[in-house]
């Protein structure tokens, strides 16, 4: 990559030809060679070779080659040869990545890159790897896999080779003694095999007996909010929030929570042996939870020395002469609306009514671009970290808390370099034109949604206090409603599906689960945020630079076939028609037939559906308010595929958007930084602007552009009209920056998903043997789950909990039926079940069906 290239030419004192060298090693051209070796593979000594390569360019070679590996687009077959996977697949070997049952057995899921087109149609579904097979691989790592057998119906099972990459470096668990020695119980139930600690292994080397005794975490000072400062550098470098670690006296570490580094990986006759790194405390003390996803997930969450000491190094005041440069917002009624927790503010927004009837909507976006400066130290943890986590108590945030929550930080009254989008929109919400320009603004006013909404409700305290911005509010609640009816007309999908909040006491401690609110205020926001980002994204493709993208492909055939199964049990349906299915025999499945007499085996490939987003929009329209709406909208969205970041711009399914990126929230998500850099690249560097920004006609933009899924054949040749033609930042970069961005966004919010699951038993722990009202949510041949009304809490009630007669799944209704009494359980159906109980061992919630007794009628008096 660009940022290696660079630290090893300045470490090394590269010359001329030297770095040349590393400027041709890029990532297309290794793989290339590769390709057009014999069978597709090659070894490192003869890539060093045949490029050409001395000193630290082997090194580069070496880094690169790995990085290739972990993204799969190379397989390590042995020590140091490397494939392209689809030669390999060839074979029947495949890379994926393995996820381990606590009962010993595992699946991998193949990387789509390692699959033919022979084995994509003959596999239906993960491999099975049963338990002799697993080997020394453990849960979440990366596999080379080769697969045994596929059975007709698609089922394969295989063995896996070894491992490709491993996912856990450390694992976090509970310490015990035991009789043969100490060992950690992983926390993660997929880790089946207990971790040994071998003798000495057992105290981190920086931490005391007397520091584990009085449970301070780490060798850093604690504070109480939950932060740690480094004995070097006075700035919080872990989380922001509120934690107050419970101090308990003890002799040793028996139950108590650490983080393990594997020194020696399993095999078949013997568990993994580890060294403990730190210790967090007892499970069920306060704060420990978060300090375990932390680690579980292996999110970043110190800032190195060299990192705070940028951050603290950056001069907070703006110079002169970067405020000449810039266009002057100052003046204007700017405010940011954020949550009443919020601390880092990277948009601000106004809205003034001009000629004619139409609105200027201006957007002002924290200018991180000017202060992280690419390879930079910052930038690389930026890059690393992907995007701020959010807990419900606390953040790790992807930037140091001096940029963050300060000098980035669109804070109320203070000078705030900004990179700026100024609309002008018309009554129906076209755009009629928009400037993008780097500015200068001053926040006129710290709101929180509450209060903007407290504001256009009508509260008289509200519109006191900010009686000045009262008219300001009014006119952006009239513009974002134009600006959703626009959206609406182009088919964009809206579920507002709720989600959970956790509220806790003066204390912080939990007291209730509730579901979020999102009021006008919210969409105000948001409204205005995809305004802004859709101008960006059209911009950047009509001066057809390379860029990112914020991409989301139309869903697969399957999923929609499934989807429609259910939801025509609902008398619904997306109006898709039948689904096309196109049966194929393959080659060598017709040889192996022929002189037989018997039929060669047939694949059913689903064929590409018509499907387009005013379809689920139609749909959400039809149910809304109603008693299914709620089952049927969470059952649309997993039909739809995940939206992920991408240098190439397929559109945006969901939003019915040719172009969209996103540039609104560069202090919390890294492919934000990018595009604000490459915008201030292209703002400065294109003859047609103006010294302030770029003037630009929506005629000509993304934003008046077809929606690509109502007239596929335009948008297609739109498309290729704008392939980029110059890179701010190489293509291969932008390509290595959006898989590592969509990676680190899903592991955000698995870690975020996990958190509040954990925290939800923990709550109900307490509420054993209690009812409540429920809706069932999924049905399944083991029992069905049912979501809690009031609680936004999920539970399973078990196919043997239900006594009172022989239950049996049907799978075509997806019912659950009683064989005597016909009692019914399905999607949809209102019921009320009991706490049975809590697992707190993989923090799952079990129901039962609440049954009340009859009451004895009153004993009639004798006369």
């Amino acid at each position: 990559m660009r940022g290696n290239k660079n630290r090893l030419s300045r470490y090394y004192g590269l010359s001329h030809t030297q770095s040349t060298i590393l400027d041709r090693l890029s990532d297309s051209a290794i793989l290339k060679k590769i390709e057009r070796q014999p069978k597709g593979t090659a070894g490192f000594k003869q890539l060093v070779r045949e490029l050409g390569l001395h000193g630290a360019a082997r090194q580069e070679l070496s880094e690169r080659l790995q990085s290739l590996v972990s993204s799969g687009q190379l397989i390590q077959v042995d020590s140091d040869r490397y494939a392209i996977p689809k030669a390999a697949a060839g074979k029947n070997v495949l890379v994926g990545k393995l996820s381990m049952h606590r009962d010993g057995y595992g699946f991998v899921t193949p990387d789509a890159s390692s699959l033919d087109a022979r084995l994509k149609a003959q596999l239906a579904g993960d491999i099975f790897i049963p338990p002799p097979a697993v080997g020394s691989a453990m849960h979440g790592d990366r596999v080379l896999v080769e697969i045994g057998t596929i059975r007709p119906d698609g089922r394969a099972e295989g063995r896996i080779v070894r491992p490709v990459v491993r996912a856990h470096s450390t694992v976090v668990g509970i310490f015990h003694h035991g009789n043969r020695g100490d060992y950690v119980t992983p926390i993660d139930q997929k880790i089946s095999q207990e971790i040994v600690i071998p003798p000495g292994m057992d105290y981190p080397e920086e931490q005391s007996r007397a520091a584990v005794s009085s449970a301070v975490p780490k060798a850093s000072l604690s504070l109480q909010n939950g932060a740690t400062v480094s004995r070097k550098h006075k700035s919080v470098d872990r989380v922001l929030g509120e934690e107050a670690a419970r101090r308990t006296e003890r002799d040793d570490l028996e139950g108590v929570v650490v983080d393990v580094e594997i020194t020696d990986w399993p095999s078949a006759t013997q568990n993994p042996r580890g060294r403990v790194v730190e210790i967090l405390g007892y499970e069920d003390d306060f704060g420990v939870d978060v300090e375990v996803i932390i680690r579980k997930f292996h999110l970043p969450h110190r800032f190195p020395p060299d990192v705070l000491d940028e951050a603290q190094n950056i001069e907070p005041i703006i110079p002169t002469r970067e405020v000449q440069k810039r266009r002057d917002f100052r003046a204007l009624p700017i405010v940011t609306i954020d949550g009443e927790t919020a601390r880092d503010f990277d948009d601000a927004v106004s809205v003034q009514q001009i000629d004619g009837g139409n609105y200027e909507l201006q957007v002002h976006i924290a200018d991180v671009a000017h202060y992280v400066r690419p390879d930079a130290a910052l930038d690389q943890e930026a890059r690393l970290r992907g995007t701020s986590v959010y807990f419900p108590d606390r953040a790790v945030p992807m930037l140091p808390l001096e940029l963050s929550t300060d000098i980035c930080s669109l804070r109320p009254h203070v000078d705030r370099l900004v990179l700026s989008c100024v609309m002008k929109i018309d009554h129906r919400g076209e755009i009629l034109s928009y400037e993008l320009s780097e500015g200068i603004i001053r926040s006129a006013e710290r709101m929180t949604y509450t209060d903007v909404n407290a504001v256009l409700e009508g509260d008289a305290g509200a519109r006191k206090r900010y009686a000045n911005l009262v008219g300001t509010f009014e006119i952006m609640r009239d513009l974002a409603l134009i600006l959703n009816r626009k959206r609406e007309r182009r088919g964009s999908i809206d579920f507002d599906l709720p989600e959970p909040v956790i509220e806790f006491d003066e204390f912080g401690l939990m007291k209730s689960i509730t579901r979020s609110e999102r009021n006008m205020a919210h969409r105000l926001i948001e409204e205005f945020m995809l305004s802004a980002n859709e101008c960006v994204a059209g911009y950047l493709e009509n001066k057809r630079v390379a860029s990112l993208y914020r991409i989301h492909e139309k869903p697969d055939a399957k999923r929609v076939y499934d989807f429609e199964v259910i939801a025509a049990a609902f008398g619904y349906s997306l109006g898709v028609g039948a689904l096309p299915i196109q049966r194929v025999q393959f080659k060598s499945d017709r040889r192996a037939s022929y002189g037989t007499g018997k039929r060669p085996r047939e694949i059913e490939i689903p064929k590409e559906v018509h499907i387009t987003p005013r379809m689920y929009q139609k749909l959400t329209e039809k149910i809304a308010g109603k008693p299914e709406e709620r089952i049927l909208s969470y059952l649309m969205l997993r039909s739809l595929k995940q939206a992920r970041y991408s240098e190439e711009n397929p559109g945006h399914f969901a939003l019915a958007a040719p172009t969209y990126t996103h540039f609104t929230s560069p202090i919390r998500r890294y492919p934000d930084l990018i595009v604000h850099r490459i915008l201030k690249k292209v703002l400065r560097d294109s003859a047609k602007d103006h010294a302030a920004g770029a003037l630009s006609s929506a005629t000509d933009d993304a934003a008046a552009a077809p929606s690509p899924w109502s007239k596929r054949r335009d948008h297609t040749a739109h498309r290729e009209s704008l392939e980029p033609v110059t890179a701010p930042i190489p293509l291969e970069e932008l390509h290595d920056i959006a898989e590592e961005s969509s990676r680190s966004e899903r592991r955000a919010d698995d870690a975020e998903r996990d958190l509040m699951e954990w925290k939800k038993v923990k709550f109900m722990e307490d509420r054993v043997g209690e009812d409540f009202d429920g809706l069932i949510i999924s049905v399944t041949k083991f029992g069905f789950f049912v979501e809690l009304t009031d609680l936004f809490i999920e539970g399973l009630v078990p196919l043997d909990s239900l006594t009172d007669d022989r239950y049996t799944y049907h799978e075509n209704t997806r019912e659950i039926i009683g064989q005597r009494n016909r009692r019914i359980y399905s999607l949809g159906q209102k019921i009320r079940v009991l706490v049975d109980r809590i697992d707190p061992v993989e923090k799952k919630i079990q129901f039962a069906v609440f049954e009340e007794k009859p009451q004895r009628p009153p004993k009639r008096k004798r006369r």
